[in-house]
């Protein structure tokens, strides 16, 4: 079992979707499921429908999952393993005020050191823990040796005892901290392999040790990804907003840091050839070009008609039109943009003016030409119109720009709309 783990705290970045779509690749090459774990304990940064938006999300991706998590449901279960310690003396009751402890890192940081807690209530005799009211939290006891991580990215990894602390699991609201209740779920919902950002590497001994207090046997696997460099905080849904197909950022973002055998593929490719273990352990640069160049290169695949309905069409012809218009653009808000005016009122200069108005008038009299050399050449004679004035003006009336792709390549898709366009 694998698991996305996301926070309902605000709009899914590209980091985080990066996350997802590796987990749902390794998932199924391991032939395992995925499971969507909600973390949504820290209640007070928690964003209303977020949740809902990130599975949206994922269902817009094709990442599919097998169920559902709330962390917050779980609470129970954490607060019930967190006692099962105490009562086991792998855990204990700590009574150092906060204002005691913000002093205490306070020196730490003045003499440049890292500060851990002290294990000052560790040893507190049964009666003043018994009948102290004072507010209190729950600490694990430090390990006890070394604790080692085998990254499938990273390699392994070394963590001195020395740099673990006795570490708060329970807050004084008896409130699970993310650390215990993330590792206590890993073990509930029996997950083999945990891929997620470099950012958590400092978790990983924490839940170890707290996984291993709990007497688990199982070994749990991880893979840390490298973050994205400069944009790892680009939203999605701005990505999606700016006409970037979801196909092309996930192929985009499977690629960064991997070798991949072609520039160009599918999630359902990327199954066939992804190895977690070759992922580049450098941060990857974002490269907004890169990615324009992998969205126009997926527009190109797309059904003529799929491809008309991005523009606001559900039409063949103007699907093929939009294609002669792919050579300018990357995306599908800057292929709307050349496509709906020539579906528009015409701004003509003034200095065309009077040549578009007497093309106009020729065109809504004139036969249906299948071609168009014999559509320009009826249209030049009739209009009598100097060639250089009458190809301004033609292109301008039929494409209400003054530049662009060839016209007659433009025509062969919009001859059966001329007299709407005109008019």
């Amino acid at each position: 079992m694998l698991r996305f783990a996301p926070s309902p705290t605000g709009d899914m970045n590209i980091t985080s979707l990066r996350i997802a779509l590796f987990n749902y690749l390794v998932a199924h090459q391991r032939k395992e499921e995925l499971i969507v774990r909600i973390d949504d304990t820290d209640k007070q940064n928690n964003v209303e429908g977020k949740d809902q938006e990130i599975l949206d999300t994922l269902d817009l991706f094709g990442i599919s999952y097998s169920q559902v998590i709330y962390q917050s449901q779980n609470v129970r279960f954490h607060s019930a393993m967190a006692l099962q310690l105490v009562h086991e003396k792998k855990a204990f009751s700590c009574f150092c005020s906060d204002e005691w402890l913000a002093k205490k890192k306070e020196e730490a940081k003045v003499a440049n050191k890292v500060y851990l807690y002290d294990d000052a209530c560790r040893s507190l005799p049964a009666e003043l823990v018994i009948d102290n009211t004072n507010p209190f939290t729950i600490r694990i006891t430090r390990p006890d040796s070394a604790i080692v991580v085998d990254d499938k990215v990273q390699g392994k990894m070394n963590f001195e005892q020395e740099a673990l602390d006795s570490f708060i699991i329970l807050s004084q609201t008896k409130i699970p901290t993310y650390n215990f209740s993330s590792a206590v779920d890993d073990m509930l919902n029996d997950i083999s392999l945990v891929i997620r950002s470099e950012d958590h590497i400092d978790k990983a001994p924490i839940q170890e040790h707290i996984r291993d207090s709990l007497s688990y046997n199982k070994k749990i696997e991880y893979a840390h990804i490298p973050n994205i460099l400069d944009n790892d905080s680009l939203s999605v849904k701005s990505l999606l907003e700016r006409g970037f197909l979801p196909e092309a950022i996930s192929n985009y973002l499977i690629s960064i840091g991997t070798q991949a055998p072609k520039e160009i593929f599918t999630i359902a490719q990327a199954i066939e050839w992804f190895d977690l273990s070759k992922i580049s352990t450098s941060p990857a640069p974002f490269d907004m070009e890169m990615l324009k160049y992998i969205n126009r290169e997926h527009l190109k695949l797309l059904d003529v008609k799929e491809l008309s309905r991005y523009v606001g069409f559900a039409d063949a012809e103007i699907g093929e039109l939009a294609r002669v218009y792919l050579q300018d653009v990357y995306t599908t808000r800057e292929l709307k943009d050349k496509i709906a005016p020539i579906f528009t009122k015409r701004t003509v200069p003034e200095a065309l003016k009077e040549s578009t108005d007497i093309i106009k008038a020729i065109i809504i009299d004139a036969p249906y030409f299948d071609q168009y050399e014999e559509f320009k050449s009826y249209i030049m004679k009739e209009s009598a119109l100097k060639e250089e004035i009458f190809a301004d003006a033609l292109y301008i009336l039929l494409t209400n720009a003054q530049d662009g792709p060839d016209i007659a390549e433009i025509y062969k898709y919009i001859k059966n709309y001329i007299g709407e366009i005109v008019k």
